[in-house]
């Protein structure tokens, strides 16, 4: 899967990528479409005895185990640094679903939405979440986004990072609280919370011009970017806001969240470029996908930190789908591939029809037909569908795909 992402191949056919003539000698050496398709086919990730009674309480029991399972390793092998930015990802999926999500300003109209915690100067995605619906587990004290941040935050909380979040999540009850555990908030305002000065929401000032309320817990940055729009930043990081010299007039908060912001859609596009995303009706397997996706990142951003080698993340990835498939491909190599049908060997002739002699998927079957491969006396259900092979060796050399 990884090396299909690599080659952007997602929107391509499998006959195409298994095609001797023009697919990738990759696929063919690893392992059989076949065989490709059936693992995807009956890929699950959760226990269906089991199954009915898990939903009744968690939305996202089929693949809970395993997404939980991969944010602990994300939380537990990687410190990020002092910076972190909080925002949402709509991960492409058309799936049958409770709680897949319509945004129109998002390039992908429908997904499943998950909240990301991301370190936007290496691209480590540090925790997440899926957004299943109305949060039952919520403080009523809090609103949605506040809990979201802190819920995604606390394992980095009391440690004098700073936070960057978009509108949906800033509030001052929120830098409050950030504050107290020793974590700053920056983000931008929407003009509509009740924390906004009346005079803010209807004002316009001069463009390029800047205006500072200040409370006791954080300092709000209302600056005219725009001849019609101005932009509303609070901030507990900055108790004294500096302007720059240059012809935006630029205040030290609006810079600081420009550097910031990025994080989340950084990482989502990073993503996106090499998805292993594949077309399927089981929204599980997407979210396998993104789990996928994510480990790529995450691996090579660890890698590069480790051995402090330059490696583009187009090159890891086909290191790691290299080594990853290493094994089978080798494996793969030592059976030696069955002579073409032009070349076959001359087989015997039964004058007489006698027992089969492989007794794989009969009782014993009359037959005069012999396995190309074991030379054996092998009957119509034991057959190989392309030429004449018992089971046992149409398994081992696929030839329905060589």
């Amino acid at each position: 899967m990884y090396c299909r992402g690599s080659y952007g191949s997602r929107n391509i056919s499998m006959k195409s990528l298994w095609s001797k003539e023009w697919g990738p000698q990759f696929f063919t050496n690893t392992m059989s479409r076949n065989r490709f398709v059936e693992i995807m086919r009956y890929l699950r990730f959760d226990i269906r005895a089991q199954r009915s009674q898990r939903l009744q309480t968690n939305k996202f029991a089929l693949i809970s185990d395993t997404w939980d399972a991969f944010i602990d390793n994300c939380k537990a092998c990687y410190k990020p640094g002092a910076e972190l930015t909080v925002d949402e990802q709509l991960f492409p999926s058309k799936t049958r679903c409770p709680f897949i999500q319509y945004i129109p300003s998002k390039p992908d109209k429908f997904g499943i939405k998950f909240w990301i915690l991301a370190d936007p100067k290496s691209k480590y995605m540090c925790n997440a979440a899926p957004y299943l619906g109305k949060m039952e587990d919520k403080d009523t004290s809090l609103t949605a986004g506040e809990h979201v941040v802190l819920s995604l935050a606390d394992p980095y909380l009391k440690q004098g990072r700073n936070i960057t979040t978009d509108n949906y999540f800033t509030s001052l009850n929120l830098a409050k609280i950030l504050k107290s555990k020793q974590t700053s908030l920056v983000g931008t305002m929407n003009r509509a919370r009740r924390e906004v000065p009346q005079e803010v929401k209807v004002a316009r000032g001069e463009l390029h011009s800047t205006v500072f309320l200040k409370s006791e817990h954080a300092t709000m940055t209302i600056y005219q970017g725009k001849v019609e729009k101005n932009v509303i930043v609070l901030s507990s990081m900055h108790p004294a806001i500096t302007v720059d010299d240059s012809a935006k007039k630029l205040p030290e908060s609006i810079k600081y969240y420009n550097s910031t912001k990025y994080g989340v859609d950084t990482v989502d596009q990073m993503a996106r470029l090499y998805s292993v995303r594949c077309g399927t009706r089981r929204w599980p397997l997407h979210v396998f996908s993104n789990v996928l996706d994510f480990a790529a990142i995450n691996a090579w951003v660890i890698y590069k930190e480790c051995t402090t080698k330059k490696i583009s993340r187009h090159s890891f990835i086909r290191q790691l789908a290299n080594e990853l498939s290493a094994a089978n491909r080798s494996r793969r190599a030592i059976s030696q591939p069955l002579a073409t049908v032009a070349n076959l060997p001359e087989l015997p002739q039964s004058a007489s029809r006698r027992k089969c002699q492989v007794l794989g998927l009969c009782t014993g079957n009359k037959t005069s037909s012999f396995c190309a491969g074991c030379k054996k006396l092998v009957c119509g259900s034991c057959a190989g569908k392309t030429i004449v092979l018992c089971c046992t060796c149409n398994e081992e050399y696929d030839v329905s795909n060589e």
